[in-house]
């Protein structure tokens, strides 16, 4: 059995937890989530927590399971506290800024780089150079944390681009002068 699986998922107040046809709905104070649940693994709701037990004992069911459990836990999570990604951008003139839920970036390309962010999703931009990017769906925040660093990633030699908050950046040294 899965030691991440067999773990009791506690519902905290506020929440409330549906299960219909394998379709898991969770709804809170930060939004709503729903899930389709791995076909090998069943969902019960006991006394304000809820268990996820494998179907069989095969392989397959053994790793749904964990994963099921996770990815509940995760959603009950999003749902009460929310999930935070946050990037910076390094790099002389390079800065963002935030209109009508766009992200425009401005990266040293002839052209700004515009991103729209999707639904659910916040993202707010400080000291021109500190963009947060938040939301209740943990695998949607770091999706769209993940392409707006993609548009510009660090570079080794100068260490400029997006890179998360507390990323370490491995420099290069370059070329020797003669």
């Amino acid at each position: 059995m899965s030691r991440i699986g067999k773990l009791p998922i506690p519902v905290p107040g506020g929440v409330q937890v549906k299960i219909e046809n394998r379709e898991v709905q969770v709804d809170g104070p930060k939004g709503s989530l729903t899930l389709a649940l791995p076909p090998l693994v069943n969902l019960a709701e006991e006394d304000g927590t809820l268990h996820v037990t494998p179907v069989n004992a095969t392989r397959q069911a053994r790793a749904q399971h964990g994963l099921g459990r996770s990815l509940i836990a995760n959603m009950i999570e999003g749902v009460t506290q929310g999930y935070v990604k946050r990037l910076e951008i390094q790099g002389v003139g390079y800065r963002a800024q935030v209109k009508d839920n766009v992200l425009n970036l401005s990266l040293g390309f002839s052209h700004p780089v515009e991103f729209p962010a999707p639904d659910g999703i916040q993202i707010e931009v400080a000291e021109n150079t500190k963009i947060t990017v938040s939301g209740a769906d943990k695998q949607v925040v770091g999706e769209t944390a993940a392409k707006i660093r993609r548009y510009y990633p660090p570079e080794p030699y100068k260490g400029k681009g997006i890179r998360y908050v507390g990323e370490y950046v491995r420099r290069k040294e370059g070329k020797a002068g003669a």
